[in-house]
Formats: structure tokens, C-alpha cells, sequence
């Protein structure tokens, strides 16, 4: 059975928002446990809970803590909380720049329900999800020059860390790479642990912009 996924959705516009869960309601392994309007009030939210929600849903544009600046906030103050942008921008700058401060996934509204769907299921399991377009704009981004961090030296990494990086941006999760590498899942955990020391990456979402800015990964 599917292990009941707790979402928060953060918006200001409240007949999206509404509709929204309404949507997300539906499937049998998701709980909506709050609504926001902005991000102070996600932040309020976070403060005072004693359930931290797995996964986090928030627009971009939205009166005053925006969703960039309350994604920073989060990825600092509650790193196991997961942020998927969903908005209705979809201009690199917008896209490259959530993915660097911390968001695992980007949307854009215009999207339907089921690829909504999938991707909440995805960045739950696997910690990320890049759709062909998202990681098509970071390619682009990175090919133009405007590295979103610092590339280190590839010598740094070995030969069995880079496999696992690779199968990352397959989007594999743990258990996959084991048996493709016939390794166990906790060891793929602790390769997947130095990669993200050695390259200085926020998550896992930031693994896979590494990758491809050191040409280790061809999309």
C-alpha cells in the first residue's frame, strides 16, 4: 500500500488553490494539511505544526515572501521538506533559479492533473522530478555559460560514484541502482551521500545540474 503523502499548497490565488485540492484530494495516498496564501503564512505554518509536511507545492509570485525567498527559508530550515514550484512562468531565469535554491521540481500551471500527479508521487519516492522540458532549460542554461554553481573537478569523484550519479539522472532511485550495480540500497545511499559533499550540491536536484554541467550525463 502507498504511504500517505502530506501536502501543503501555497498560493494566493484562492480559487486555484481551492481547486487544487480539491484535485489532489482525490488520490487515495495524498492529504492536504494546510493551505497558505503567501509564504509567511507557510512559515507560520511550519513554526507551530508538529507534523512537517512531506512536500510542498508553491506559486512564485506572491505578496510578500515570495516563493523564492520561502524556499531558501526552507531548504535551510526544514531540509526534508521537498519544494515543487508550480507557476506560470516558465522563462529560464525562473526555472534555473528555483532549481538553485533548493526546489526539487518545477511546473508550470498550464500542465494537466495526472502530470501534477505523477510528479508529487516521483519527488516523494525518488526526492526529485525533472520533466524533459525542465531539464532541456538547464541544459540550456549551463551550455550558455551561466553555471548555476560551481563546477569542481570530476577527478574528485570515482569511477563507481559516477555510475551512481548517472543512474540519478535517470532518475533511479536507491533500490534501482543496487540492482543495476548489485550493490545494496544503503550503499548507494552513502555514494549518494559523498556525492553531494564532493559536488556541493543542496539534493539530489542538484546532483543531476552537476552532472550535466561537467558533461558526465547526455540528456
Amino acid at each position: 500500500m502507498n504511504q500517505t503523502i502530506k501536502i501543503v499548497l501555497v498560493d494566493d490565488e484562492e480559487l486555484f488553490r481551492k481547486g487544487l485540492s480539491f484535485i489532489l484530494g482525490r488520490e487515495a495516498n495524498f492529504d492536504i494539511v494546510h493551505e497558505a496564501s503567501n509564504g509567511q503564512e507557510l512559515i507560520d505554518f511550519l513554526n507551530t505544526t508538529e507534523v512537517l509536511p512531506d512536500i510542498v507545492i508553491t506559486d512564485l509570485k506572491m505578496p510578500g515572501l515570495n516563493g523564492v525567498e520561502v524556499t531558501k527559508i526552507i531548504h535551510k530550515e526544514f531540509p526534508d521538506i521537498k519544494i515543487i514550484a508550480l507557476t506560470s512562468y516558465d522563462t529560464k531565469s525562473f526555472v534555473a533559479n528555483m532549481i538553485d535554491v533548493g526546489a526539487v521540481s518545477y511546473m508550470v500551471k498550464n500542465g494537466s492533473p495526472t502530470e501534477l500527479i505523477k510528479t508529487i508521487n516521483e519527488v516523494y519516492s525518488k526526492g526529485f522530478y525533472y520533466s524533459e522540458q525542465v531539464l532541456k532549460v538547464v541544459q540550456e542554461v549551463v551550455l550558455s555559460g551561466n553555471k548555476l554553481k560551481c563546477s569542481l573537478d570530476k577527478s574528485l569523484l570515482s569511477e563507481r560514484e559516477i555510475e551512481v550519479l548517472q543512474l540519478i539522472c535517470l532518475q533511479k532511485n536507491a533500490a534501482e541502482i543496487g540492482e543495476v550495480l548489485f550493490i545494496s540500497p544503503r550503499t548507494v545511499e552513502g555514494h549518494r551521500n559523498n556525492l553531494l559533499l564532493k559536488t556541493d550540491s543542496r539534493n539530489v536536484a542538484g546532483l543531476v545540474v552537476y552532472a550535466i554541467q561537467n558533461e558526465l550525463v547526455k540528456l
